[in-house]
């Protein structure tokens, strides 16, 4: 069970862009908010040398449960959450930012019932997702019919496996790479994809087979990335909104993802054995 305290004790999983961020958010606004860093982990423990503090660097993973952490947060890849997802929930919350990892139906059975036995919490952080609470509650309710998301980014900007764009030629504009399912998009697209993920978490009666998403490299999207969602509910009702996000050449995630992960990371402070969209 994750420790009764003011002051929430979080371990930082991954040290890329994403991770860097919330160390130096923890490390220069952490104390304000009751926010204390326990330890970060990087698969290359000496790129961490001269930025985190000796004291919270941890060399091994595995030991992890010695630095009593209320919270656990991984932003580095979805192989982490299936190999530790749930040893982290036996002892702290977890915060998963790559819920493409949830599209595996045995691991997603495992780590709820992991947050179940031990009475923690399964966080999915909304990340560049518009609206997502609100397709929980239509989801919640019963009215949620169809849910489709696109989204649409330079090609630098995409880490896909195999070979769906191992050539491209800029001013070439917009090509879909794939359309389909979000559970067969997760697995080609891991880095990518997160934002269907957690619609897909957000969406429980559709699940990521019933949710579908299509991911389109566009050469004219130097600055930002796009995020389509399209909501169908009872008798006729729908909602489409698009998000800009801001975001560099080559960039997997954009600027204001950032944020929104950190305004993620405060809302972890326990909803009792069960999956949580934040």
């Amino acid at each position: 069970m994750a420790m009764s305290s003011s002051s929430q004790r979080v371990g930082v999983v991954g040290y890329g862009h994403l991770g860097q961020y919330l160390v130096e958010r923890i490390l220069k606004d952490g104390a304000a908010l009751g926010l204390t860093l326990a330890f970060v982990w990087n698969r290359n423990s000496d790129k961490l040398k001269g930025l985190v503090p000796d004291d919270l660097i941890l060399s091994n993973l595995s030991s992890f449960a010695e630095r009593r952490c209320n919270v656990i947060i991984e932003v580095c890849h979805p192989q982490i959450v299936k190999e530790f997802g749930p040893l982290f929930l036996s002892q702290s919350h977890f915060l998963v930012g790559s819920p493409s990892a949830l599209s595996d139906p045995d691991l997603n059975q495992q780590l709820c019932q992991a947050a179940q036995q031990y009475g923690n919490t399964l966080y999915v952080p909304s990340g560049a997702l518009w609206g997502g609470q609100d397709i929980q509650r239509l989801n919640d309710s019963g009215g949620l019919k169809a849910l489709f998301i696109r989204m649409s980014k330079h090609p630098s900007c995409f880490r896909l496996t195999g070979d769906v764009l191992s050539e491209w030629t800029e001013g070439e504009g917009r090509r879909v790479l794939f359309k389909g399912s979000v559970a067969e998009l997760c697995p080609l697209a891991p880095n990518n994809v997160n934002t269907m993920a957690a619609a897909a978490v957000a969406a429980g009666s559709l699940g990521f087979t019933g949710v579908q998403g299509e991911i389109v490299s566009d050469t004219a999207l130097s600055d930002f990335h796009v995020v389509e969602v399209e909501v169908t509910g009872p008798g006729g009702f729908s909602v489409h909104t698009v998000r800009r996000n801001p975001a560099k050449l080559g960039a997997v995630t954009g600027s204001a993802t950032y944020n929104s992960f950190w305004n993620s990371l405060l809302i972890c402070k326990g909803h009792g054995g069960r999956v949580y969209l934040c």
